[in-house]
């Protein structure tokens, strides 16, 4: 009992230490702030409306290109979208359970990700280019980042091996070969959700986690 009593005062401790911290830095810019002169202040607005002019032209540009859309590409319009954009997820499926899985998330990371171009492209469709990029299990996906491909995911097995992962669990997946911004101006996507309500689309408790050709 009194182990118990001894780790509640420290976590107590903990939370208003953090709490302080956190104050402190709050006074620190409300100081900073009060030394501004109105030139500061003006000097300030505008770089933060010429940031904001940026970003938007940034997300039109973006835009026009495909990007905020989850849309399949014949085989011959790879590569032109691969050069277009800066980074790139391209989906290569079949008609199965899995890949259709896979279309649910990235068609919720395409609206999240606008910084980011998601396209999908039926392998059997496309034998030139699944021989060029070696593709042998679907799903896949291939990771572009400036024209070239660096990185893949095959099935599910970096997913947890199985069908019922979360849209934020392929989301850390590609944020770890940074073709997405888990944060930043580029994404729609600012916190990510509490584990209770994390998004799962699996709609039965069965289904391979890839399929083979």
């Amino acid at each position: 009992m009194d182990e118990v009593v001894s780790q509640l005062q420290i976590l107590e401790e903990q939370v208003l230490s953090a709490a302080k911290a956190v104050e402190d830095k709050l006074d620190e810019e409300i100081a900073a702030l009060e030394r501004l002169d109105p030139d500061d202040i003006e000097a300030l607005r505008e770089r933060r409306i010429q940031q904001m002019r940026r970003a938007a032209e940034r997300r039109a540009k973006w835009r026009a290109q495909g990007h905020g859309e989850y849309a399949e590409v014949p085989e011959k319009e790879f590569f032109a979208a691969a050069k277009a954009s800066e980074r790139l997820v391209c989906h290569f499926y079949r008609d199965n359970w899995p890949c259709k899985v896979l279309d649910k998330h990235l068609s919720i990371l395409a609206k999240q990700h606008v910084e980011t171009r998601f396209i999908k492209v039926h392998a059997e469709k496309a034998p030139f280019l699944t021989e060029k990029l070696r593709i042998v299990v679907l799903p896949t996906l291939a990771i572009v980042k400036n024209a070239k491909v660096e990185d893949y995911v095959v099935g599910f097995d970096e997913l947890g091996g199985k069908d019922d992962f979360s849209t934020e669990d392929l989301e850390e997946r590609l944020a770890k070969s940074q073709v997405i911004f888990l944060d930043g101006e580029g994404s729609a996507f600012t916190a990510k959700q509490a584990a209770a309500s994390k998004r799962s689309v699996r709609q039965s408790d069965t289904g391979n986690s890839s399929d083979s050709e």
